[in-house]
């Protein structure tokens, strides 16, 4: 009978999985070793894993045919050797869609109605008067609400399609930047060669690109000169697409209004990053994800396939 390992770093319910003959075993992601009866496993699904406990897996499992990563980028699974040319490797991507979204959205209102800053005067017993009472509304020169503003997604994937509903129901008017141009769920989107004219005319830029080789600072010094003063930067993609010293220079010389980001270059972000001390920032310790959802029903589907022979969802 084929045999699935499932984490236990994670509450799956494993009874929707029952009705397909595979025997189901639970394995403990941080150890370094499991059960040799089980290194016959055929399916591996993987959730948090430590490295030590990735490379026993590859070493070990000799029977291995399919990995399912419940991460968005399996890039743990990747590192860890296993040959890709004889181990198909899928992805949880969809299953963080709406918890990046939603985090996305809480750093964009966090920048415009500066809640970070509130924050600090509470934590030294200060009202922050010039944060309260009359304001003006919808000022130009300032991020101050969603309700117009102009909001670029960087990477318009699913994420994005999960997020742009609840901006646009905010009043902010959206537009995308991905590979090829095109309409995508109403929100025109642009190829990368349109961001000098599209950044001049940004009050807020998320970021929600991919690790590679291509999107390594891809938010550089130069592009960075093209955003107005008052916009904020948002990331919720990967760390390796900002450069961060340009990123802290842009901030230190008030040459942007703000950044709110989730990633970082390096995690945990070093006590030594010029990042913690810069105006208006908001440090998130890559929280917006985490929490894969309806993982039970990827599994599900792509365990169906495998059984039939048919191409899995998510493939790398």
């Amino acid at each position: 009978m084929t045999k699935l390992l499932y984490p236990t770093s994670l509450v799956l319910d494993v009874a929707s999985l029952e009705g397909y003959s595979v025997q189901l075993v639970p394995y403990d992601v941080k150890a370094t070793e499991i059960p040799a009866e089980h290194h016959d496993a055929t399916i591996l699904v993987t959730w948090t894993n430590t490295s030590d406990n990735l490379r026993y897996l590859q070493a070990n499992l000799k029977n291995l045919r399919w990995i399912q990563s419940l991460a968005a980028g399996p890039n743990d699974v990747l590192n860890a050797g296993f040959d890709t040319s004889k181990i198909t490797v899928t992805t949880g991507s969809g299953l963080h869609d709406r918890t990046v979204a939603e985090h996305a959205l809480g750093l964009l209102l966090n920048g415009a109605r500066r809640f970070y800053e509130m924050r600090d005067y509470q934590l030294q017993n200060k009202w922050p008067a010039h944060l309260g009472g009359p304001q003006p509304d919808r000022p130009k020169d300032r991020f101050t609400t969603l309700r117009d503003a102009r909001v670029l997604v960087w990477g318009f994937g699913n994420i994005a399609k999960c997020l742009v509903p609840s901006l646009t129901i905010l009043g902010a008017q959206v537009k995308g930047v991905a590979r090829s141009t095109g309409v995508r769920d109403g929100v025109e989107v642009y190829s990368e060669d349109h961001l000098a004219k599209l950044l001049p005319e940004t009050d807020a830029l998320v970021m929600i690109l991919p690790g590679s080789d291509s999107t390594k600072n891809a938010l550089n010094a130069e592009r960075l000169k093209l955003l107005p003063k008052h916009a904020w930067v948002i990331n919720v993609g990967r760390g390796t697409s900002i450069d961060e010293d340009a990123l802290v220079d842009a901030l230190e010389k008030n040459e942007i209004g703000g950044a709110a980001l989730d990633v970082f270059q390096t995690e945990p972000l070093p006590e030594s990053s010029r990042l913690w001390k810069a105006p208006n920032v908001v440090v998130s310790p890559h929280a917006a994800g985490g929490r894969p959802q309806d993982a039970e029903a990827l599994i599900t589907y792509n365990l169906r396939r495998f059984l039939a022979g048919q191409t899995l969802k998510n493939v790398i």
